[in-house]
């Protein structure tokens, strides 16, 4: 089966940053994006977990988004405009896709 490439863009953010990041996303005309829970992690020198967390402002998403790579510097940059100021994380790696016309 033949594949195409993009990139997968994924943000680990807290949860009061997300829509932030989403405006984002939309207005570099990316196609659309998955947001996940993220329920514990460990960063730095320490673990975390939502166990006990009341509210959301320390409970995290994880934003996946799959784009051309012409698209890429762009939407990081603005990314990192928001992220910048807040705990969170920013990968992107390659990927490929069986429909690329979804992308």
């Amino acid at each position: 089966m033949k594949t195409h490439p993009k990139k997968r863009i994924e943000v680990i953010v807290e949860v009061p940053a997300m829509q932030r990041i989403v405006d984002r996303i939309d207005r570099a005309d990316v196609s659309g994006y998955s947001i996940l829970s993220v329920v514990a992690g460990r960063g730095g020198d320490r673990s975390w977990t939502v166990d006990g967390q009341i509210g959301d402002a320390a409970k995290m998403v994880a934003i996946v988004c799959i784009t051309d790579a012409s698209k890429v510097d762009d939407l990081l940059s603005s990314i990192f405009d928001v992220v910048s100021h807040q705990i969170g994380l920013v990968s992107v790696s390659d990927v490929h896709v069986v429909r690329p016309e979804r992308f």
